[in-house]
């Protein structure tokens, strides 16, 4: 692992642990400031060779701009950190950095370093796929104040994707984040610490939110199976089946702060412009539009996920996978998709 990188995944661990406490009618974002997007973007682009430009600068209307997935896939789109200079790896990172809130880009640095952990822990099974530095850098279009631009960055368990029209940020999703081991129960040296949980509010705080439910809420809210994988995995658009579980308004007030704290949890990914416009557009289509469902076991250990689904957003949670070394319910796939329609 090269020093640069090594640093900034301890840096990252180090800022989660300090945060853990039609298309004509889609609600569309108000204009967001762009320019610390665009020349992050422009400064990474500027240390590609010509070889990797190619490979990390492709037109807007590429199809590849919405083939996304968080699996370890053999292959992927645009320029990966493992193919580049100090400088260039640098420059990615601030791409990323740009996209993410302090709190998003230290969640992210910590999940790339989980995959040192499964490639120890696996060893020889590992296949080269479990590598801190397999995550891939695209730009679509050319960045500017107009026109309309992209940019992905993805790997296992992480896809961030944002659009830029006319210097204002119109999309940010699919937004996806996953975690194994989602409690690290094995740890080396320079890596995640024993105990340490990536994702710890995006599923402390449902399971606070459902524990708090009363038999009445619960026969509304739960379902006693809990789904095998999130819904629309790699597919460009989120899936439409209605919502279900209890609405808003089954909540009392306290179940409502505890709702929104849940929200805000996958907002703050970001940055704080992207993470108040989505809040703004809930509030524009109601509160009481959103519904809670959890599936599975109603503690820890055990399979359970949840989704949240409100008119321009669909959050999916679910951790029943083991991790890698066999303890139950320690593998956390997560994501954020706009239902007015992701990538566009």
């Amino acid at each position: 692992m090269r020093p640069t990188h090594q640093r900034l995944i301890l840096a990252g661990a180090a800022v989660l642990a300090g945060a853990a406490a039609g298309l004509a009618a889609r609600a569309a974002f108000q204009a967001i400031a762009t320019v610390p997007l665009a020349e992050a973007a422009g400064a990474w682009i500027a240390t590609l060779d010509d070889a990797q430009r190619a490979r990390g600068m492709r037109p807007f209307a590429d199809n590849a701009r919405t083939d996304w997935h968080f699996v370890p896939k053999p292959a992927r789109k645009g320029v990966q950190l493992r193919d580049m200079t100090p400088v260039q790896e640098e420059a990615a990172l601030g791409l990323l950095r740009s996209m993410l809130s302090e709190a998003g880009y230290g969640k992210s640095l910590a999940i790339m370093s989980l995959e040192e952990i499964l490639r120890r822990l696996e060893g020889t099974k590992a296949k080269n796929i479990r590598d801190p530095k397999r995550y891939f850098f695209t730009v679509f279009g050319t960045p500017a104040e107009t026109g309309t631009w992209s940019v992905s960055i993805e790997g296992h368990h992480l896809s961030f994707n944002v659009l830029v029209r006319d210097g204002a940020i119109v999309d940010s999703t699919p937004q996806f984040m996953g975690a194994n081991p989602a409690e690290v129960k094995t740890t080396f040296d320079g890596l995640p610490d024993r105990g340490q949980r990536v994702l710890h509010d995006e599923e402390t705080i449902a399971f606070e939110l459902v524990q708090s439910l009363d038999a009445a809420q619960r026969s509304r809210a739960v379902t006693a199976e809990a789904p095998k994988e999130i819904r629309a995995a790699g597919e460009p658009e989120p899936p439409q089946e209605p919502a279900m579980g209890i609405a808003w308004t089954g909540l009392t007030a306290d179940q409502q702060a505890i709702l929104r704290r849940l929200i805000e949890a996958y907002c703050n990914w970001m940055t704080d412009d992207v993470a108040d416009e989505r809040l703004r557009l809930i509030e524009e289509a109601g509160w009481e539009a959103i519904r809670f469902s959890w599936f599975g076991a109603l503690e820890p250990g055990i399979g359970h996920a949840y989704r949240v689904t409100g008119p321009t957003f669909l959050v999916e949670f679910v951790n029943v996978q083991p991790d890698a070394e066999g303890n139950p319910a320690n593998h956390i796939h997560c994501v954020w998709r706009d239902m007015t329609g992701d990538f566009r």
